[in-house]
């Protein structure tokens, strides 16, 4: 698996908003994963998901936030945005 390219000139959607309020993730944690993803992986020619794992919660619990990026436009557009408890469903061990 390549290193993933950080992304940081980017447009969010109006999908990728709404998805983001009903979700309550912030545009603050959607650029830190694409300034600094732990993980991408290519969805189909010209979508890339960024991943990176987030500790949340009292106590804390691990997450991954999971940004959907069409990457064949300028700038990139951030479709939409989750965050998942099924961190080993997602997460690519290096091989």
């Amino acid at each position: 698996m390549l290193e993933p390219v950080p992304i940081t000139n980017y447009r969010i959607t109006d999908h990728a908003r709404d998805e983001m309020a009903r979700r309550q993730i912030t545009e603050e944690e959607v650029a830190q994963v694409l300034a600094a993803p732990e993980q991408s992986e290519t969805v189909r020619e010209g979508r890339k998901v960024y991943q990176a794992r987030k500790e949340l919660g009292e106590p804390p619990k691990t997450y991954l936030l999971r940004v959907f990026v069409d990457i064949d436009r300028l700038p990139p557009e951030v479709v939409t945005v989750y965050r998942t408890s099924k961190v080993t469903k997602y997460w690519r061990s290096k091989t």
